[in-house]
This record gives C-alpha cells, sequence and structure tokens, in this order.
C-alpha cells in the first residue's frame, strides 16, 4: 500500500521529534491530506492512545507493549518498497556493509541505489526519488526492527553480540528484535547471516556466511571482520544483481571506510593513532586490537550498560603484551575485575586518556581507541567522542 494512501484522513501523532520523526512530519506535510496532526515528546502515559488512528513512534523510544495503533517510519516504509530493499542488521559491522554494499551497488548500477535508515537519511527523505528500478541499502538497528509487520526482500544478520541490554533487559529480547529482519520474508526472498546468528527458522532462502571460510578481498581496510562483511556484499552483489568477480573486487578495493571505525587519525610523536569510537562491544574492542599489526596501547571505557565483559577481561589477562588504558564507568568496572597490572592503567577522562597514551606508547607502534561500550552520559554520540578523541590527538601538530 502506498503511504500516502495509508495515512490521509487519520488522526496521528508523532511521538518523538529527533531526526526521524522530523522526517515523518515532513513527509506527512507535503504528501498526505486531510491529515490531523501532533507531536508529542513526553512519556507514554500522557497519551491518550485511543484519540489516534495512528501513533508514529520514533526508534530511540522503548515500547514493551505496543499498541494496535502503534507503526514507524521504517514499517510504513517497507509496506511500500518491501520488494526492492535489502535490510541490513546485526550487533557490530552493519554501517560498514551497508556503505560498502552501497558503494559496490552504485558504482556498477548509478545513481538509482539509495543508502538509508540508521546510517544514512531517514527513508522518507527518498521517497520521490524511489522508481521500480530502485535498490535501497537500509541499515537497520534493532530499535527501527522492533514490533515489524514486514520485513526486506533481501535481509542480512552479520552478527549477534550482547548489546543494548540497558534497553532490552536481556540477550534473548534483543535477539528477537533482530529477528524481525526475516520474520515477514516469505519464500522468494532471500536471507543472508552470520554463522554465529543463533539458527531459527525463516521462510526466505537462506545463505550462511562463515566469519573466517571464504573468499578474500583486496581491501583498504583492515581485518578480518570487514573480509567477513565483504563476503556478504560479494554475495548479494553476485548472486542478486548479476554483477561480475572483476566488479565487484574493483569496487570494494576502492572504498575507504567510514569515519571512526578503525579510522587512522595520523602519526603524532612516531605513534599511529587510530579512532575505533564505534566500538560498543568487547568483542569489537578485541578485533580492533588485532586488527592493527602495530598495536601497543588501548584506550576503553565508556557508559556502563551492564553488559558481560568477561571476554575482554580474559583478553587483557591473557594479553599483556598490550598496555591498557581505562576510564569512564565501564572502564573502572574492568579495572576493579583486573589484578593490579603495571601495563593496565585507570583515568578519569578521554583527555587523560590521549596525554598517558602518548607518554606510554613506544614510537613505531599504534594507539587503538576502541572503548567497548557505549557513549552515551559522557558524550552526544560515537561520532562527537570520535571527533574528541581525533582532536586531542592532533592538538599542538
Amino acid at each position: 500500500m502506498a503511504i500516502a494512501d495509508k495515512l490521509n484522513n487519520k488522526k496521528i501523532l508523532i511521538w518523538g521529534y529527533g531526526r526521524e520523526g522530523k522526517s515523518t512530519e515532513n513527509f506527512i506535510k507535503t504528501h498526505c491530506e486531510g491529515v490531523e496532526l501532533s507531536i508529542f515528546e513526553g512519556k507514554r502515559e500522557e497519551i491518550n492512545e485511543e484519540e489516534y488512528d495512528f501513533i508514529i513512534k520514533s526508534p530511540g523510544i522503548y515500547v514493551e507493549n505496543y499498541g494496535r495503533n502503534y507503526i514507524s517510519q521504517t514499517e510504513l516504509f517497507l509496506e511500500e518498497f518491501r520488494d526492492r530493499t535489502i535490510g541490513i542488521t546485526g550487533t557490530k559491522g552493519k554501517s560498514t556493509t551497508s556503505s560498502l554494499l552501497y558503494h559496490v551497488l552504485s558504482k556498477v548500477k548509478g545513481d538509482n541505489v539509495f543508502l538509508v535508515g540508521n546510517i544514512g537519511f531517514p527513508c522518507l527523505d527518498y521517497y520521490d526519488k524511489i522508481d521500480e528500478d530502485s535498490i535501497i541499502v537500509f541499515e537497520m538497528s534493532c530499535h527501527q526492527l522492533a514490533h515489524l509487520k514486514f520485513s526486506p526482500h533481501i535481509a542480512v544478520f552479520l552478527n549477534l553480540y550482547e548489546d543494548h541490554l540497558d534497553y532490552y533487559k536481556t540477550l534473548e529480547n534483543y535477539f528477537s528484535m533482530k529477528q524481525n529482519i526475516t520474520t515477514h520474508q516469505a519464500e522468494s526472498d532471500f536471507f543472508f547471516c552470520g554463522n554465529n546468528v543463533p539458527e531459527f527458522s525463516t521462510n526466505a532462502d537462506k545463505t550462511v556466511i562463515d566469519f573466517y571460510d571464504g573468499p578474500v578481498f583486496d581491501m583498504k581496510l583492515q581485518g578480518d571482520h570487514n573480509q567477513f562483511n565483504a563476503r556478504f556484499v560479494y554475495e548479494i552483489c553476485s548472486r542478486i544483481y548479476g554483477l561480475s568477480d572483476k566488479e565487484i573486487r574493483e569496487n570494494i578495493l576502492t572504498f575507504n571506510g567510514l569515519m571512526h571505525r578503525l579510522q587512522l587519525v595520523g602519526k603524532v610523536n612516531g605513534i599511529d593513532f587510530y579512532n575505533d569510537s564505534i566500538s560498543t562491544i568487547p568483542n569489537a574492542t578485541i578485533r580492533a586490537i588485532e586488527s592493527v599489526k602495530n598495536t601497543k596501547t588501548v584506550i576503553i571505557g565508556g557508559m556502563d550498560r551492564h553488559i558481560n565483559y568477561d571476554v575482554l577481561i580474559d583478553y587483557i589477562n591473557e594479553h599483556q603484551e598490550y598496555n591498557y588504558i581505562l576510564s569512564y564507568e565501564s572502564g573502572k568496572r574492568i579495572f576493579e575485575a583486573l589484578p593490579k597490572y603495571e601495563n593496565v592503567y585507570y583515568v578519569e577522562d578521554l583527555k587523560a586518556t590521549v596525554e598517558l597514551s602518548k607518554k606510554i606508547t613506544p614510537e613505531g607502534k599504534a594507539c587503538v581507541f576502541s572503548p567497548a561500550a557505549a557513549s552515551y552520559g559522557y558524550f552526544k554520540n560515537f561520532e562527537e567522542r570520535g571527533q574528541c578523541f581525533t582532536s586531542l590527538v592532533l592538538e599542538g601538530n
């Protein structure tokens, strides 16, 4: 169903007025008729839910029991455009995979490929540009997937690790939201998933991608995890869209990567500084350490969302060849769980970590900023955190 046909002449509440809420408001005002529209940013108990035909909720607002008239911008978009949408989710790697897939497809297919969702602009911002031949690469967060009644034609579920437990409470709840990317797929649809995703049923044509086993690509991006991301891109481009091996490989090689994702900030005092602010879980930090071959110092810490840090604590215990600088709430928790090692430090904030890293990292080695924690409470988002790190590193140079 066309989105406007669904919303015309309805009484609608937009709950949440961030980027996506404003996008929804603009769409309704420019594409719909007879809508009685309200904007709300308060608590659920302040909403008279029965008063509205639709409550369009922003993805960051947690709702445990979905009302009958609740809907999201993502659901509206998929109801009309699921047949030309590639949805990509996973705990880690979805931004890189989405951007890499968009890069390869757009280089070959042209301007009718769009990158939307959690990484790009809100999906409805591209509404007037989409036609029958469009390809939409849609990065989908767990919040955008929650309670969906439609799934994309091509679905990608990269991996599953503990994350957002402050929001969903258990890994099972978090997993169930992610599963919605394929829940409503049919036999004619395609589902690609990583080999660490727990087994669950899907109606779609399913392909499992192995983390270590598969084609290897010449890339500017470092690490086994980026080879893994590229395998999804290769499978989709070759199998679904018919691109040649040469076309795919040449365009994978020209992809420069994303800001704040194992990004080389520069060499200062002979030290290579890497910004991996996107890292919010222990596994991502471990991969970052192992991806940079000359790593010597690792900066860890941020908001404590009560995820399990045992894998990172074990890693630090077993890998004493590195310096570890811990800070903020989660860093303190990790520090207190470790023996009193001479190469493990606790400092209060990011400024202090950068100052210390310049003192203890030898020339010719690398310092990797990979927090294994969320930025909230200390920074607006991971982008601001990464920008702050970059500024502190380059200060005075």
